[in-house]
């Protein structure tokens, strides 16, 4: 052993110990392993802090090469330890691994010190190890956790820089077609200019939707209207919803749908989002004169959705990444195909909520790719999902037949001129009288002198909002039986509970399509009447 601890002016007895035992207790209490060893790598000497770590106890270890300490690949290190050792010199905090008798890796630092006689000759050496195996897993956690977030802000500059790129292009299709309207524009201009416009806003509209389902996932706060599903009826109209798409790109859009044999219990929108969204995936993805085959089929105690391709494919490395949001495979200014990176991911977290999961698979570039969802099937037994469907919609279908508003009067409510005046402008097509109001006090004024069949009115707007004036408006005479409508670009789910405790009768999320606010305001009002 190390001859730094000297007995001189350390007294026997009397309470104290010798120098002999005081250094047997140093060691023995001691939380670091202190080893001796020979020249031949043979262990002498094993403390309790030895036994802790590498799990031998003395009896078993004291005699042994030092040899089973050490892993397979780390068997190299000894050669050079005891070689160093030999000239007399000494090795610090040196990091390595070690093997514990139930064959656990350890991580420890090593300082290693010759031992010499006292001719000066080197005949062993100690050795002290401090199990670092805690030190290192929280660096390496550290490590991962930084590498993480640099990812992660490399990721969302990505997205920010993509999100500008996909809201600016639509925008400037809208506002260039929009200026050569203004400078006056033939029929058939005018026809292109409706038809491109149309096509942007509701791009912009997806765009903002996906924004928002990410949103709901992320904060726990996604409902699922669960029903018994035909999903044959849901799966045609994803694909009918994107046909007019590929066959513009001259793609092949096939199906082949099989007996289910069992009832899926689930969000009829939401699996037909699923569906539409790998659809979009897949088409975007294939070059002209491709096809998309879409296959339903019963697999077990579930069912099965795949939309294969013949596209562009996934590269190998890329496969494990591409249900996370904000990712794409190409994330470039060059690249060739839109998109925010959130639709996969949209996909991933709608199929999870439904107790279902989704793989992809991709033999590599240019040989396509093919994504299969699997929804488990349920022994309950419901009423056929299309007679529920259409006994629910029965009423608001036949009102956006009719479209009729005649005799209808409605305070709309916006601090926005211009959507207050498309409001105005749609419910006066179809025969409502509107006045519009642009402040809670202009409102509070035209309720009391028009007494509106219905309120509609936007959230969130400067100094008062559309929370304090329904709380005004009820509190007038007529006011507490008027319905209201929050028509409002402020479309979480949150949002929506609010604006039903405040004492709208209906939360309408911004945009809105012309027949459903027609639909909307109609059902409403027919609604008062009948009570």
């Amino acid at each position: 052993m190390p001859d730094a601890i000297h007995s001189k002016g350390v007294a026997a007895g009397a309470g104290f110990l010798s120098s002999d035992k005081l250094l047997a207790a140093i060691v023995d209490s001691s939380e670091d392993a202190i080893i001796s060893k020979n020249l031949d790598g043979i262990i002498m000497s094993w403390n309790n802090g030895a036994e802790r770590i590498f799990g031998y106890r003395p009896e078993e270890i004291i005699g042994q090469p030092v040899l089973r300490l050490l892993p397979p690949h780390r068997k190299e290190e000894e050669i050079d330890i005891l070689a160093r050792l030999r000239k007399g010199r000494r090795i610090e905090h040196f990091e390595t691994t070690r093997l514990r008798k139930d064959g656990a890796l350890v991580e420890v630092s090593l300082t290693i010190s010759p031992v010499k006689n006292e001719r000066g000759d080197v005949v062993g050496a100690s050795k002290i190890a401090r199990d670092i195996t805690a030190q290192k897993v929280a660096s390496r956690k550290l490590t991962e956790a930084n590498e993480a977030l640099v990812r992660a802000n490399r990721l969302k500059a990505d997205f920010i820089s993509t999100l500008s790129h996909e809201l600016r292009t639509p925008l400037m299709a809208i506002a260039g077609w929009i200026q050569i309207l203004q400078e006056g524009a033939n029929a058939e201009e005018l026809a292109q200019a409706l038809i491109v416009i149309d096509r942007n806003v509701r791009a912009q509209g997806r765009l903002i939707d996906d924004l928002l389902d990410m949103s709901r996932i992320e904060s726990g706060k996604l409902n699922l209207d669960i029903q018994r599903l035909d999903l044959p009826l849901v799966i045609t109209a994803a694909i009918d919803s994107v046909l007019p798409t590929a066959e513009a790109k001259g793609i092949r859009l096939t199906s082949a749908f099989s007996c289910v044999g069992g009832i899926v219990m689930a969000d009829r929108n939401r699996v037909q989002q699923i569906v539409w969204n790998l659809l979009v995936n897949a088409i975007k993805f294939t070059p002209k004169g491709g096809g998309v085959h879409v296959v339903l089929e019963r697999v077990d105690s579930h069912v099965e959705i795949s939309v294969t391709d013949t596209g562009i494919g996934i590269p190998t490395e890329f496969l494990t990444r591409v249900f996370e949001r904000f990712s794409q495979a190409d994330a470039s200014t060059t690249r060739r195909h839109g998109g925010l990176g959130l639709g996969l991911a949209i996909v991933k977290h709608l199929t999870e909520l439904h107790g279902g999961t989704v793989h992809v698979r991709s033999a590599g570039k240019d040989l396509g790719a093919s994504f299969v969802i699997h929804l488990p099937l349920t022994a309950a037994h419901q009423a056929p999902e299309r007679e529920i469907a259409d006994s629910r919609d029965a009423s608001l279908d036949g009102h956006l037949e009719q479209g009729d508003l005649t005799g209808i009067g409605v305070l709309a409510v916006d601090d926005d001129a211009d959507a207050s005046e498309v409001v105005r402008v749609i419910l006066q097509k179809s025969g409502a009288t509107v006045r519009t109001a642009h402040s809670m006090d202009e409102a509070l004024l035209a309720f009391e002198q028009c007494r509106p069949d219905v309120l509609l009115s936007d959230i969130g707007m400067p100094d008062h909002d559309g929370y304090e004036l329904i709380a005004r408006v009820r509190s007038l005479p007529g006011g507490r039986t008027v319905p209201a409508i929050a028509l409002t670009a402020l479309a979480r789910h949150e949002d929506r509970t609010r604006a039903l405790r405040a004492g709208f009768q209906m939360h309408v999320a911004k945009p809105i399509e012309a027949t459903e606010l027609v639909a909307v305001v109609r059902n409403l009002a027919d609604l008062h009447r009948s009570e």
